[in-house]
């Protein structure tokens, strides 16, 4: 508690009342007719000729999918048998990817075999027909277990998919099993190492982390067993593993995507988001899966999901918010690439736009107290009752959580207003607020963490610096990668933005994509279309 400042609350005195749920009313905006179709920009982005052939090595994406797809060279079951071959390689190396940790031959077969049936037929769901995703163990798919990373939840097979999966479904993917994660989301390392799961490696360096909590989603994407993933995010559990392993990760504003058939963790930091290899594919899926859902309180009122101004040729008339001082709050290798990444974006026409973020600190800890409150809550019968089953780290966050009061709880919501109204004037003068994914590139993997895992308070608040502004105040967030550290590991910059404007993120994410002169290949990484 002393170390981290996690009793800041207990000295501040807030008069403002508190948000508890970071829900925002969509704006009233002079209804520009949309002016082109969510349809047509995919098929923009589908359509336009691929840059990245030039450079070498390139991921596979659902555009390389349907193009094989839709030219005969291979079917859905062709590329099926090819990721059960891979599935089944991967866990047999040294040391094991441990990206998927629940995937079933006759499954992944019956949805191939559909698809290539529409195929034949010219027949197809939509975009994603086809196309392999996992989707994180936090959410129910069935028929596996629902052990959101633990030994003792998901007894018995799932007989129930979640809002997510049964829409992935509907359009046609192959589901091609569900991925490891951090145990019930309480790290962002991904260090698991209970029997079921052990820890998923980095695909660039298999020494390192991938990141938490949607570790073996990040996982299976940067090292080509699928292009898409689904992944949840309440502290950074979907942009960090995406940063980590250099892939491009988007948490939707608070409600956008639904979270039904999620473990409720945490109810008020949560968002659920697409895991790819590229902004393209990002949008692609964002789009399918943004809608609101009966099933789910939240984003009931929300805006239309759309893709306007996703294809510009440039990016005028952007203003790009900088918080200097905080943005520099990095490793000096992440800085160096990120502020030529800024550069990049100012060339294309955007102004960047010189912002303060006032209270981070405060933030940074109402956060913290936030989602650990909310965690400690939900899982009270399990610390009581699986207390001994439970990984050594998720034992001390979970008691960590005990440690917090009431009043610390509705103090650190009386801050999100303050934070969420400091952001609703920033949004006044600017579209986004630009800043590094992560501080630092992924940790090493030491040999204890095998064994019993491994418990970094600092490092967990430090890989969550520039993340949890958007879990704690709801507005979405996209991280790219932009490059490497000397050693080898990716670095990702971020871009969020106001409430329901995730459109912005995609235009912006889709720029920043191309600074990146080269892509690495990864050191394990599979070409399923091969």
């Amino acid at each position: 508690m002393r170390l981290n400042n996690f009793s800041l609350m207990r000295s501040l005195d807030i008069h403002e009342d508190p948000t508890f749920i970071p829900e925002v009313a969509a704006e009233v905006t002079g209804d520009k007719s949309e002016a082109k179709s969510t349809s047509d920009v995919i098929k923009q982005l589908i359509d336009a000729r691929s840059d990245s052939a030039r450079n070498g090595f390139s991921f596979k994406g659902i555009k390389d999918y349907l193009e094989c797809y839709r030219s005969g060279k291979l079917t859905p079951s062709q590329v099926a048998k090819n990721i059960i071959a891979v599935l089944e390689d991967c866990d047999k190396s040294t040391p094991p990817l441990r990206a998927i940790v629940q995937w079933d031959r006759e499954q992944i077969m019956l949805m191939a075999e559909a698809s290539t049936t529409r195929y034949r037929n010219k027949c197809t769901l939509s975009y994603l027909d086809g196309i392999p995703v996992c989707l994180k163990e936090e959410l129910k798919v069935v028929p596996y277990h629902h052990r959101a990373g633990t030994v003792y939840l998901g007894t018995e097979p799932e007989r129930e998919d979640a809002t997510v999966a049964k829409k992935l479904r509907e359009a046609g993917a192959i589901i091609i099993g569900v991925s490891n994660m951090h145990e019930l989301g309480t790290g962002t390392t991904g260090c698991n190492p209970n029997r079921y799961h052990k820890i998923p490696r980095n695909p660039y360096k298999p020494n390192h982390f991938t990141g938490g909590s949607s570790s073996g989603s990040a996982a299976a994407v940067a090292a080509g067993l699928c292009p898409v993933a689904i992944g949840t995010d309440g502290g950074g559990s979907v942009r960090i593993p995406a940063s980590f392993c250099g892939v491009v990760g988007l948490k939707g504003t608070f409600g956008r995507i639904s979270c039904h058939g999620s473990l409720p963790l945490s109810y008020s930091t949560v968002s659920v988001g697409p895991i790819c290899s590229s902004v393209a594919d990002a949008a692609i899926v964002y789009s399918i899966l943004a809608e609101p859902d009966p099933l789910y309180p939240y984003g009931l009122k929300q805006p239309k999901a759309t893709l306007s101004d996703m294809c510009a040729p440039d990016l005028k008339g952007l203003n790009l918010g900088v918080d200097w001082t905080f943005f520099k709050a990095c490793d000096a290798e992440v800085l160096s690439i990120c502020e030529k990444a800024v550069e990049h974006l100012q060339s294309l026409g955007a102004n960047v736009v010189e912002v303060s973020l006032p209270e981070m600190e405060e933030a940074r800890v109402a956060h913290v107290i936030c989602i650990l409150s909310e965690m400690r809550d939900f899982l009270q019968p399990d610390f009581n009752k699986h207390f001994q089953e439970m990984n050594l780290d998720t034992r001390a966050n979970l008691a960590l959580a005990c440690q917090f009061t009431a009043l610390d709880y509705i103090t650190a919501n009386r801050q999100r207003t303050r934070s969420m109204a400091f952001l609703r004037e920033i949004f006044s003068t600017v579209n986004c607020i630009l800043t590094p994914a992560v501080p630092c590139t992924a940790p090493r993997i030491y040999e204890s963490d095998l064994l019993t895992g491994c418990s970094d308070m600092s490092f967990t608040v430090r890989s969550m610096r520039f993340i949890q502004l958007g879990n704690f105040t709801g507005i979405p967030g996209i991280v790219v990668p932009i490059g490497y550290s000397t050693y080898g590991l990716p670095i990702n910059l971020q871009v969020m933005a106001k409430w329901w404007d995730e459109a912005v993120l995609l235009r912006i994410g889709l720029k920043l994509e191309q600074f990146r002169s080269q892509t690495k290949k990864p050191s394990i990484y599979y070409d399923i279309l091969a």
